[in-house]
């Protein structure tokens, strides 16, 4: 059968059940939802007490920054916290200059839909994380509709850069108790993803899903790890000792042992010691003394009848007699190897990131999607009368995520939690007219339960996110319920017909060239690791980096061909090709593995061949 065969190109059914399903929240949800809580009311508190309580919302643009960057290491979430403002401040600046310049709605509208495509396509390209655009475009369009005098512009952007200055604040504060918290936590993911395949490998399951799951788990801990560039940390480097622990039982599940890694997931959260898979005692020199003993090929003695394997599986004897310390031999040769690792860590943290504008390129039909579904929303809610027409921009902003069943479901989600939404509202909002206080404090519960919620499903955590944006129009002063929840469902219903109908008509044709590019990355990525692997004087930075480069190129595919596979109106894609790549990728990376001796070569049983975590 060939490889290329691809499969019969038809129309994929929408979910509508799926969509809604539950899932398990998230092991932070707390700390997203407690740091808005923490931004949003001081600086709310502060204006209620000085009777401002009108100005809250641009207080509030900033405080939300706070919901950014939690899986950031805090030196990495430093500079993306401080962007994630900026970028907020100057969305919300050419709102509020639009708002003061012209009071044409058509033309807000046109505005609104611009920003958000712009920052649909920056907060994809710089992979910002959750929740991406969708605060950013809240802010600029609920902006574009609020009179403003250009006097008063400047004012508006020094509260909401101020509100920003706390929320960064907010963001920062656990660095002093929990420094390296964002590391432990995304390593502690990768070695429970790969007990989870390990287990399922040995169940005799063909476990493509866990699969697909650990390999994206161990990219992102790396990815985690790598954000500090050139910052050289103990911890650190302790962590990434045991990340790649996680891609030895990758590339061997049915040798793995799952306790192990799940005890050593459990050992790295919190704020104790990190298990250490080497002797940390050992220092550089003697490291020195140990590799001055084997000749350049590598098949050399050391003084004390100690040799290495030509594959460079791990050390053997040569003079045939007594072997030496059985702990001894473990600890020399797993911290020789360890230090290659961390070697070719090292090498990739030197690379420096694409730059912006080549990755913007990919995203034009979803940053044309967005432009088109918000404008044409806004545009349909204007012509049915409605007052706020930016909430049917939002709602279609909302919708537009990597393929048409994916931007579906989030339709689903998006209508069952703005609907559910709008009765909390209804029953709340008598409670919220008591009095300022009561008011703000309607907000931060709505604040606390949209992020402790939406984590699960999206549509959950609307149902919160809906009467939060309610009570902020509420702000300035206390308005008729009835229609305030007629509106609501009225724009809600039109974002979501009008955004998915223009994501239908706007199909991403390039889904099934990126594929094949994406495709041709593995093979070439597969076949360079494949060659320094063979070559007997390919340094460890070398073949680290060769074997990053073909992991994060196999996480890419994987990716990129979920995406495409949720398209509709475009030629078959090369499924059977996809999986033959992928497997024979995943047996390159084993290879690659073995060449650094943490795994034995296939059918050899020396007992001086070690593998730190596999069963006995």
């Amino acid at each position: 059968m060939s490889s290329a065969t691809p499969t019969s190109a038809r129309v994929r059914r929408l979910p509508v059940v799926g969509a809604l399903r539950l899932g398990r929240p998230s092991d932070v949800w707390f700390k997203p939802a407690l740091s808005v809580v923490a931004a949003v009311a001081p600086p709310s508190l502060l204006l209620m007490t000085l009777g401002r309580l009108d100005l809250a919302p641009y207080t509030m643009a900033g405080s939300l920054c706070a919901l950014y960057a939690h899986n950031r290491p805090y030196a990495a979430r430093a500079k993306v916290l401080a962007w994630v403002i900026l970028g907020m401040l100057g969305g919300l600046a050419v709102a509020l200059v639009s708002a003061s310049l012209t009071r044409n709605a058509v033309v807000l509208v046109t505005v609104g839909a611009l920003l958000a495509a712009v920052q649909k396509a920056v907060c994809d390209a710089t992979r910002v994380g959750p929740p991406a655009h969708v605060i950013l475009t809240f802010v600029s369009s609920a902006a574009l509709f609020v009179p403003q005098t250009p006097g008063q512009v400047p004012g508006h952007l020094a509260l909401a850069a101020a509100a920003g200055v706390w929320a960064w604040l907010v963001g920062m504060a656990p660095a002093p108790l929990r420094p390296h918290g964002p590391e432990r936590r995304a390593t502690a993911q990768a070695l429970n993803a790969a007990a989870a395949y390990a287990e399922t490998a040995r169940g005799g399951e063909e476990g493509a899903g866990a699969r697909s799951a650990a390999y994206a788990a161990v990219h992102a801990a790396w990815q985690t790890l790598l954000a500090v560039r050139n910052r050289p940390s103990t911890t650190r480097r302790a962590l990434e000792r045991l990340v790649i622990r996680a891609e030895v039982a990758l590339a061997a599940p049915a040798d793995a042992d799952p306790a192990r890694l799940r005890s050593w997931a459990r050992a790295v959260r919190g704020t104790g010691r990190i298990p250490r898979t080497g002797d940390p005692r050992r220092e550089e020199d003697g490291l020195r003394r140990e590799e001055d003993g084997l000749r350049p090929d590598g098949v050399g003695s050391r003084p004390d009848g100690v040799g290495s394997r030509p594959d460079g599986a791990g050390p053997c004897r040569t003079d045939g007699g007594a072997r030496p310390d059985d702990d001894s031999l473990r600890r020399d040769g797993d911290l020789l190897r360890e230090r290659d690792e961390l070697v070719g860590v090292a090498a990739e943290r030197a690379v420096a990131p694409r730059p912006l504008w080549s990755r913007l390129g990919p995203l034009a039909p979803v940053a044309v999607r967005s432009a088109l579904g918000c404008a044409l929303a806004g545009y349909v809610s204007l012509a049915l009368g409605a007052e706020r027409p930016y909430w049917a921009l939002v709602t279609a902003a909302s919708l537009y995520q990597a393929n048409i069943t994916l931007t579906w479901s989030r339709a689903v989600q998006r209508v069952v939690g703005n609907l559910v939404g709008v009765l909390l509202f209804a029953a709340v909002a008598p409670v919220a007219q008591l009095g300022p206080l009561a008011l703000v404090l309607c907000i931060l519960a709505c604040n606390f339960g949209a992020e402790a919620l939406i984590g699960r499903n999206y549509w959950l955590g609307s149902v919160c996110v809906t009467p939060l944006a309610l009570l902020v129009t509420e702000l300035p002063g206390y308005q008729p319920t009835g229609e305030l929840v007629t509106g609501r469902v009225v724009d809600t219903l039109v974002g979501a017909l009008v955004g998915f109908v223009a994501a239908v008509a706007v199909t991403n044709r390039r889904a099934g060239r990126r594929v094949e590019r994406a495709l041709t990355t593995v093979d070439r990525a597969r076949e360079y690791a494949a060659r320094v692997a063979a070559d007997p004087s390919s340094t460890p930075a070398a073949l680290e980096a060769a074997r990053r480069g073909l992991a994060a190129a196999v996480v890419d595919l994987r990716a990129t061909a979920d995406a495409a596979a949720g398209e509709w109106w475009q030629r078959a894609l090369p499924q059977e090709r996809v999986v033959l790549v992928e497997q024979a990728a995943h047996r390159t990376l084993a290879a690659t593995v073995r060449r650094r001796g943490l795994l034995p070569d296939p059918g050899t049983t020396s007992t001086y061949t070690y593998t730190e975590g596999a069963s006995p």
